[in-house]
């Protein structure tokens, strides 16, 4: 019964958060079609106002030449009369005169409405499309990134919900065996409850893994509505209406400029008519539009945090065992964060820039008359006007220039809007973890700085006797030679990255070192894991998984059938093109394709975080493209190439549709959230740990007592990759651990070291490193003090025992902590000499 409540409290958190998103979807739709109808009404505006100056012009000049012929008439009349002396007489030559200038203003006027006016106007509509049409895909492109990030949030939900309700039934489970055994106490009960435990532990700290990732998905989501909806839109809108006021603005003020100069008994109507052109203000009328469309543009509800039934975290979770991957991606964001914000400044520094270069551009056209007409009230003579003209740039210079500008400008808004909305989403991460490291709920200083390397260690688990080599090979003879479903290689390489390089930045794009390359290739070859008892340079590791795929006998997809997955990407509908290759890709051996579904969908999950390693996923097809698809040998590899990167880029994004499911085909399948099996580990102490049991308060005849073992420490459990299916996991037993027993002059202090087997595994010392173990020896082994251990010592014996060592136990002292770790070696029959 509560596993049917469970069930539908999950469908009713999907159909929140789906409604949700289907609203912002629709919301999305709706801000489109209202900035063309805004572009179409701007468009509408401007043809209305240039129809209407080139009819008043027509009126202009009728009204003009009327007066004229009215003027004349009555002029002739009085020269062939004469003169009157009369006061009203004056005043009718007066009103003639004035009727003539009149007539010569409105001719001006007339020219200005017909030709200077008019075409700014045409002009501004041609760019004001331009710019509409520009903002508007940069508008789109910033949708499908918010679309991309509420995917991202349903995605890293469900996976929370997935292995949450994995933790519950293991949880269920446990407390079962438990009331079992309160009945029935049994050693296979004990048994059956330890395992348990260890299942729920480890389904804890997936689970915390995933509910952290969706966490930092929900701010991230959250961050990016208000930014696109508070600062985006209104960045777009000014950049679609650059320009369009100020044009329209200075045309209005020179029709004015000449109806004032013309008729300054029109004052009190012009004086209305200024008082608008004034107020004409661009961040005003962009206020207005988004209030009369509020519901369109307003900010959508906050999404709110859905966890699973029962779980009461709602923080990023900072287990001792996820502290170290909080800690170093918290590092890698803030550098990320750094350069970005430096990069996006500069956009911004740049975005301005061009859109003052812009509205100079804009400026540029000419509103003064060109002469005739009666010179519109300049004063100017024709020929001054002619020269003016001459020395200015022509129509057509000044239009590439305007466009090259407004291309500039363009380029600039899209940078800084991209770059200011990866900022965001960083931000809202970077602060969220910076939050759990001020309430002091990671203590990595403490845990981490000391004992960067404490936790568990996988053990390398020898394959010398590996007659199939992985390098070099057919990976489909080596599959079914070798029974591992996922080659060593890409399943080890796979999961080091996992574990900490998703967040590194360039990973697999910037090359590793050639050396420490060919020596994993060697050791994967030898038939070892060098990745599990060591740490690797991330970029390596990433090189390593390239050569391997990179120098197979026959690449990853069959030559013989790259003509038809090119095609599948050329099909028009993208749906029949992912069908398409599906049924290409169903058709390979089915070793080959759980290898191919395994590596996309670790590409795929990769991804992810290009906001912070900078691998979107063309990005990786260019790395991976040339590596995975060759053509046969007598193709155009150049021809080929965007060909190639464009199918791998599809097979990342569509990896889900593209590749058969675990229930088609059986085999491994990638894990987004990694842990380390216990089966598969060992207890390790590194630097830091236990220190302070390396020194025994004891009597003066236990010095050379050689069964003391040294106090267990508290380790912390690393991360580490889970295998991908429980037959292949397999433990190997311990090997012996040999060590000796140095002992100085001192009465107080002794430094124990095990020597040979032991009743029970003992954990190392922390200057114990293990370099070899099929040929370690008893007899023989190497003991590295680092630097940190060995001043510790050195300052504890001067300031303690320095009165109580004899001479000849204080040189041994000094001689070991001070000897370099390649040359300090204690040998065990050196035990109880002194």
């Amino acid at each position: 019964m509560s596993s049917h409540v469970k069930l539908r409290k999950d469908r009713v958190g999907v159909v929140i958060y789906d409604t949700q998103i289907k609203e912002v979807r629709s919301q999305l739709v709706e801000q489109l079609k209202v900035l063309d109808l805004q572009l179409e009404h701007k468009g509408q505006q401007l043809q209305d106002l240039s129809d209407y100056l080139r009819r008043r012009g027509e009126i202009e000049g009728d009204y003009a030449r009327s007066l004229e012929r009215l003027a004349e008439k009555f002029t002739s009349k009085i020269k062939r009369k004469e003169p009157s002396c009369q006061s009203v007489a004056q005043v009718w030559l007066t009103l003639l005169t004035q009727t003539r200038q009149e007539s010569r203003d409105h001719s001006g006027l007339s020219e200005s409405c017909s030709n200077l006016l008019i075409q700014p106007l045409a002009n501004c509509l041609e760019y004001t499309q331009r710019l509409s049409r520009k903002s508007k895909e940069v508008c789109a492109q910033l949708q499908d990134g918010l679309l991309v990030a509420t995917t991202e949030l349903q995605t890293a939900w469900r996976t929370y919900l997935q292995y949450y309700s994995g933790f519950v039934c293991a949880d269920g489970k446990l407390k079962d065996a438990e009331r079992q055994e309160e009945k029935q106490k049994t050693k296979k009960m004990e048994r059956l409850i330890e395992k348990r435990q260890g299942k729920v532990q480890e389904i804890q700290e997936k689970c915390s893994k995933a509910r952290n990732e969706y966490l930092l998905n929900l701010a991230a989501a959250n961050t990016s509505m208000n930014k696109y909806y508070l600062q985006d839109i209104s960045t777009l809108i000014d950049c679609a209406d650059t320009g369009y006021h100020l044009t329209l603005g200075r045309v209005m003020r020179a029709y004015l400029s000449r109806w004032s100069h013309a008729q300054k008994n029109l004052s009190s109507g012009l004086q209305q008519i200024q008082g608008t052109v004034s107020g004409l203000d661009q961040s005003q009328d962009r206020d207005n539009l988004l209030q009369t469309h509020n519901n369109t543009f307003c900010l959508p509800l906050r999404f709110q945090y859905q966890p699973y039934d029962g779980d009461q975290v709602c923080e990023v979770s900072t287990a001792p065992e996820l502290s170290c991957d909080l800690e170093t991606r918290f590092k890698q964001i803030q550098n990320r964060l750094t350069t970005l914000s430096k990069e996006t400044e500069e956009a911004e520094k740049g975005m301005l820039a061009g859109h003052s270069l812009l509205l100079e551009g804009v400026s540029d056209d000419d509103l003064e008359p060109t002469g005739g007409g009666g010179g519109g009230g300049t004063g100017l003579p024709q020929e001054d006007c002619a020269e003016n003209q001459a020395s200015k740039p022509s129509v057509a210079r000044r239009r590439a220039n305007h466009q090259e500008t407004e291309n500039l400008y363009l380029a600039k808004v899209k940078e800084y809007l991209l770059g200011s909305s990866k900022v965001s989403k960083l931000q809202a991460k970077h602060d969220l973890l910076k939050v759990a490291f001020e309430k002091g709920t990671i203590n990595c200083l403490s845990i981490y700085r000391l004992n960067p390397k404490s936790g568990y260690m996988r053990r390398n688990q020898s394959k010398a006797n590996l007659i199939h080599k992985p390098f070099n090979s057919d990976m489909l003879p080596f599959i079914q030679a070798s029974g591992q479903e996922i080659p060593e290689v890409v399943e080890s390489c796979i999961r080091f990255i996992n574990l900490n390089g998703l967040h590194h930045e360039g990973i697999f794009r910037v090359p590793g070192s050639q050396a420490d390359i060919t020596s994993l290739r060697d050791a994967f070859e030898r038939g070892e894991d060098p990745l599990t008892d060591r740490l690797c340079d991330l970029d390596s590791v990433a090189g390593v998984l390239k050569l391997y795929f990179r120098n197979l006998e026959k690449p990853l997809f069959p030559v013989d059938s790259i003509t038809q997955l090119l095609e599948s990407i050329q099909m028009e509908c993208e749906v029949e093109g992912v069908a398409h290759l599906k049924t290409i890709i169903s058709s390979y051996p089915a070793p080959l394709v759980v290898v191919m579904r395994y590596l996309f969908a670790f590409l795929h999950h990769l991804s992810q975080y290009s906001d912070e390693n900078m691998m979107q996923p063309y990005n990786l097809a260019v790395c991976f493209g040339p590596t995975l698809v060759r053509g046969a040998h007598d193709d155009d590899v150049v021809t080929l190439q965007p060909q190639i990167n464009a199918l791998v880029k599809t097979l990342i994004l569509q990896h889900e549709s593209v590749f058969p499911s675990q229930a088609e085909i059986k085999g491994p399948v990638y894990e987004k959230c990694m842990t380390l099996e216990q089966d598969d580990c060992e207890p390790i102490i590194e630097e830091g740990d236990g220190d302070a049991d390396c020194f025994q308060d004891s009597e003066p005849g236990s010095l050379a007592d050689a069964s003391s073992t040294v106090q267990t420490q508290k380790k912390v459990e690393r991360p580490w990759a889970s295998r991908g299916s429980a037959d292949k996991r397999s433990s190997f037993p311990r090997q012996g651990q040999t060590g000796g027993n140095v002992a100085t002059g001192a009465k107080f202090f002794n430094l124990k070291l095990p020597v040979g087997p032991q009743g029970k595994s003992l954990p190392n010392t922390p200057s114990y490193i293990r370099g070899g173990q099929n040929n370690s020896s008893s007899e023989d082994f190497t003991c590295h003090v680092d630097k940190v251990w060995s001043l510790f010592l050195n300052y504890f014996l001067i300031i303690i025992f320095l009165n109580q060592l004899s001479l000849d136990g204080w040189q041994q002292c000094i001689a070991i902590h001070y000897r370099k770790p390649s040359e300090l070696k204690v040998m065990k029959g050196s035990r109880g000499k002194k």
